[in-house]
């Protein structure tokens, strides 16, 4: 079998040289989603923007599933995918939200390092590794003989070399709330399990609206400016584009770092974030310093948040609530306690949290530990 494997491999790789993923994700601040709807094609003028996607499947002849995914590729399966392997954190985590995890043979690197995984889905942890973004195994993987394969967008380029396997696979790239959203309807309806998406979508949607109307009378002047650090280094901060700004939009705040241009944390300087005095500090959950590490940081005494110790560090303990994963929806819930507490206070957010990991995780976590200063 696996001397066979290898020669389908060695013959599909040569093919698929001239192939590759294409298409390119985008970043948007959003407050409020709304439920996916089949787009029109991309037109030719338009081939250098992102591949639109439809995440309201149809169901083709004879039962077939057919759907576009993110990479703007047609992906037709003759029934629910039964067995599919997971090559990207955020889509096992869409797994273990959508219930899905008894579909999974194979999953990232590392899986053990996760908590929420010991946590949710202690199993994943004795599935086979098919590698990582950097260094993916697709041998390891197509030997899984799956039905499905869930590529993230630095995996596109095996696309073609596996599909030439005969195995199924789903290009995602969950760049925002909307695109985390679409993600999780085409895996569901690939699986068969579309209302569990739904399900998703629809408390998104609830406590969206509740922050939304929590902060609609907030004059600009009760907005706190906001500057959220890097993870490497407080010394850069998220622009506009990316995702952990719209954290900072969604819960009324001001993003300190709105006018610096960049999709990716962008370098700064003592006499910028000075400059920008922010109100308040928040260092994202993957940092690798902590908020003792600002505060007596000379440099930066002057700076209105440091002199108030107003400096957060987001909960490190379950997941990445700063990134687009399942769960990113309580990092607004939790932006939202720490910048106006009077209207919505670190316990409610707490107990949110633990309703929400016992809903959709079947989970039970400790939630006082969710303050994050």
């Amino acid at each position: 079998m696996k001397r066979w494997m290898s020669v389908l491999l060695s013959i599909a790789m040569v093919l698929s040289l001239t192939a590759c993923g294409s298409g390119t994700g985008s970043t948007t601040a959003a407050a409020t989603t709304a439920a996916p709807a089949t787009k029109a094609e991309t037109t030719a003028a338009e081939t250098t923007a992102a591949p639109e996607t439809t995440a309201a499947a149809t169901t083709a002849a004879q039962g077939a599933i057919s759907f576009t995914d993110q990479g703007g590729r047609q992906v037709t399966l003759e029934k629910p995918a039964e067995s599919v392997v997971s090559c990207y954190y955020i889509t096992s985590y869409a797994m273990i939200a959508l219930g899905l995890t008894d579909h999974l043979v194979g999953v990232e690197d590392n899986a053990d390092k996760r908590p929420m995984y010991s946590l949710a889905a202690p199993e994943l942890m004795e599935l086979n590794s098919v590698g990582s973004l950097k260094e993916f195994n697709l041998e390891a993987a197509a030997a899984l003989n799956p039905d499905l394969i869930l590529l993230p967008k630095k995996l596109w380029s095996n696309a073609d070399t596996l599909t030439g396997l005969g195995i199924q696979v789903i290009e995602v790239n969950p760049e925002s709330h909307e695109e985390l959203v679409e993600m999780l309807h085409l895996i569901a309806k690939a699986c068969g399990k579309e209302e569990n998406a739904v399900a998703l979508e629809n408390y998104y949607n609830q406590k969206l609206d509740e922050i939304k109307g929590l902060t609609a009378n907030l004059t600009d002047d009760q907005k706190p400016v906001v500057y959220m650090a890097g993870n490497s280094d407080y010394l850069t901060t998220a622009p506009a584009a990316m995702y952990q700004a719209t954290l900072i939009d969604t819960a009324g705040g001001v993003n300190a770092a709105k006018d610096v241009e960049g999709d990716y944390w962008v370098e700064v300087s003592y006499e910028q974030i000075l400059a920008m005095n922010p109100d308040v500090i928040v260092i994202p959950c993957a940092a690798k310093y902590m908020a003792e590490d600002i505060l007596k940081d000379e440099q930066l005494a002057g700076v209105t948040a440091v002199k108030n110790e107003a400096v957060y560090h987001m909960p490190t303990e379950l997941e990445e609530w700063d990134s687009p994963v399942p769960s990113g929806i309580l990092g607004n819930l939790w932006m939202m306690a720490v910048l106006h507490e009077d209207l919505y206070s670190m316990e409610t957010m707490r107990g949110d949290a633990a309703e929400f990991y016992q809903t959709f995780y079947g989970v039970t976590i400790d939630a006082e530990k969710l303050i994050g200063k």
